[in-house]
């Protein structure tokens, strides 16, 4: 086993396990967020676009929290944003200082779950970019044709 390094010498502060929760809290954030705009803006608008309106109203008849969310479609992506943009700063910038603090016995299991980390941001980014798109870009790009 290696000997722990302190900051002062080059190595990574170990993460406390409030560090690490912090981190686990950022990344649901981020991806629940992300889906959130799906659900709020940009799925109902597809739906409409595509001819399922009558699916749409019976969701929203059902669920009709989504109308409210819908109208405040603003201030929904400015905190998906948000919680993307903070979890991107802890996979990228963060993290890779931890790796050092990782126990050897456990580098496969550290090195997967920071791939996994990485591929769930990815995908929280494509989730909440179509979602942008359908929400704000579909629409003025089908009135100008």
């Amino acid at each position: 086993m290696r000997p722990e390094r302190s900051p002062a010498q080059g190595g990574a502060p170990a993460p406390s396990d409030a560090t690490a929760r912090l981190g686990r809290k950022v990344g649901y954030l981020s991806l629940f967020a992300s889906v959130g705009t799906l659900v709020c803006c940009a799925l109902p608008s597809l739906f409409v676009l595509l001819g399922f309106g009558a699916a749409v109203a019976a969701v929203l008849s059902t669920a009709p929290w989504l109308v409210t969310l819908s109208r405040h479609k603003d201030w929904v992506f400015a905190v998906a944003a948000v919680g993307l943009l903070a979890n991107a700063y802890v996979t990228w910038r963060v993290l890779p200082r931890w790796a050092e603090a990782c126990p050897a016995d456990a580098r496969d299991a550290c090195e997967r779950a920071r791939r996994w980390g990485r591929a769930t941001l990815i995908a929280s980014f494509a989730v909440y970019l179509a979602g942008f798109f359908v929400a704000y870009l579909l629409g003025p790009l089908l009135e100008a044709t």
